[in-house]
């Protein structure tokens, strides 16, 4: 009876700390429930996830391709290219130096669009 009863107080103490990990309020909120790394691209269903995504000067940015076909990320300005990036495959690109903002498109597709934020 014991070991249930400090088997069951453990689960409870777990549940509060797991529970007390989640937002405070304060930070930005997301309508994406996955959670994904900063300076990181998604493209799933033909489209880029974020559109707009926001990083600093010369960021490492990564791009997943969770997509049934191949695409690019790749800047207006030719400031950034990731080159192909086939299914189920991951690259990353470095942003600009130069604050501002980049739109970019999958050259493969070009109805696909996005915008880089550099500062």
């Amino acid at each position: 009876m014991r070991r249930a009863v400090a088997l069951l107080l453990a689960l409870f103490t777990i549940g509060l700390v797991v529970a007390g990990c989640g937002s405070s309020g304060g930070g930005s909120s997301s309508t994406n429930a996955t959670l994904v790394a900063p300076d990181t691209l998604t493209i799933s269903n033909f489209a880029f996830s974020p559109s707009t995504l926001t990083v600093t000067p010369g960021a490492k940015v990564t791009v997943k391709n969770t997509d049934s076909a191949a695409h690019t990320v790749t800047a207006s300005d030719k400031s950034f290219d990731t080159g192909d990036i086939d299914t189920n495959a991951t690259t990353t690109f470095t942003a600009p130096t130069k604050p501002g903002t980049y739109k970019y498109i999958c050259t493969i597709h070009q109805f696909m669009q996005g915008t880089l934020t550099v500062k």
